[in-house]
């Protein structure tokens, strides 16, 4: 597919007008558009790019959409892909702000965003299975995953350290563990 200004906006425009719920639900909407649709991407590159955007400060999905909006077109792509997710989220604050308290405590809209929540929730899990698929390849991965959820989800430490450490014993295991496995 041609990657152009006007192509890279338009599919994030539309990635950002179904992106409810948050950067979690993002990794589903980008897997279908850049990898399957317009073939721009591959799972893996989806998969990395992702990681990046929860990695660095700010809204995951516009991160995100930098990152790819770069690879794709470098910086007008990433100020395509950028305008493009936000856009959306943009318009509907401004349209229905004033409007926004009343709509809200509606009966019909109430129901609406209570199923929107179990979509939400189905998307949540169907990006957690599909990092999981990535990520976790072996028994050290698989380590990794142990000890941060038990640091998160038993011992409550935060997660930037969580995160630190995870990322100081990758590169311990990649520079120290699977060299002198690779001269053995």
């Amino acid at each position: 597919m041609e990657k152009t200004f006007w192509s890279i906006y338009k599919t994030f425009f539309k990635i950002g007008t179904l992106l409810l719920g948050g950067g979690y639900v993002i990794l589903p909407l980008m897997q279908n558009e850049m990898v399957e649709k317009k073939q721009w991407l591959n799972d893996d590159e989806v998969c990395e790019y992702y990681a990046l955007g929860q990695s660095v400060p700010g809204i995951i999905a516009a991160n995100m959409s930098i990152f790819v909006g770069h690879k794709l077109l470098g910086q007008r792509g990433a100020f395509a892909a950028a305008t493009g997710i936000v856009t959306p989220a943009f318009l509907a604050i401004v349209l229905i702000a004033n409007i926004l308290k009343e709509l809200v405590e509606l009966p019909m809209i109430e129901s609406i965003f209570w199923g929107v929540g179990i979509g939400v929730v189905l998307l949540v899990f169907l990006a957690a299975k599909e990092m999981w698929n990535k990520s976790i390849v072996d028994k050290f991965s698989f380590a990794i995953f142990a000890g941060s959820f038990i640091l998160s989800a038993i011992l409550k430490v935060s997660p930037m350290f969580t995160i630190i450490a995870s990322a100081i014993f990758g590169i311990i295991y990649k520079t120290v563990i699977v060299k002198e496995d690779k001269s053995l």
